[in-house]
């Protein structure tokens, strides 16, 4: 399980790679293009879509290696079982937002489905809408990971019984 959770990883790092370059492809190729005289306006569609995606895969990738903004003004200030606390009620916040975006995201995808772009009328709007979901859903496996971690750390939760191979 590690073998694929490790692999999905690996993907998710190179996809938000490929849709971020693809964004900045995008954008450069629509501009030179409206500056030609013959507007693509796929163009900034495709780079919408590409935008969604990267962002919400940057942000798992960000969140899993503790990259993201964070102000522990109040944790570094008091007793170290309290700073515990709030990081336990941070995460439990945290993971309820989380599954909000992803009821939400989800309700946007399904209500977007007959929307479609303006360059690109034949795809549906709920192909960038998706990435809400998906990325909800990453982030809160994430989330979900870094509580089971710390449980373990502070002893509140065993370790699980490794095979022997």
């Amino acid at each position: 399980m590690r073998a694929v959770y490790a692999l999905a990883l690996k993907l998710e790092a190179v996809l938000a790679g490929v849709f971020l370059l693809l964004m900045v492809a995008m954008i450069f190729l629509g501009g030179v293009a409206r500056m030609l005289g013959q507007p693509l306006n796929w163009t900034i569609d495709l780079a919408t879509w590409s935008f969604a995606w990267g962002a919400f895969l940057c942000a798992d990738i960000a969140w899993r290696r503790n990259a993201l903004m964070s102000i522990d003004l109040m944790a570094a200030r008091v007793p170290q079982r309290v700073g515990r606390a709030l990081f336990y009620a941070n995460h439990l916040i945290i993971s309820a937002f989380l599954v909000y975006v992803i009821y939400a995201g989800t309700w946007l995808s399904w209500v977007s489905r007959a929307r479609s772009f303006q360059g690109i009328p034949t795809v549906s709007y709920s192909w960038v809408t998706a990435s809400i979901v998906v990325g909800g859903v990453l982030l809160l496996i994430t989330t979900i990971l870094k509580l089971v971690q710390a449980l373990r750390q502070d002893g509140l939760l065993e370790a699980s019984p490794r095979s022997s191979g």
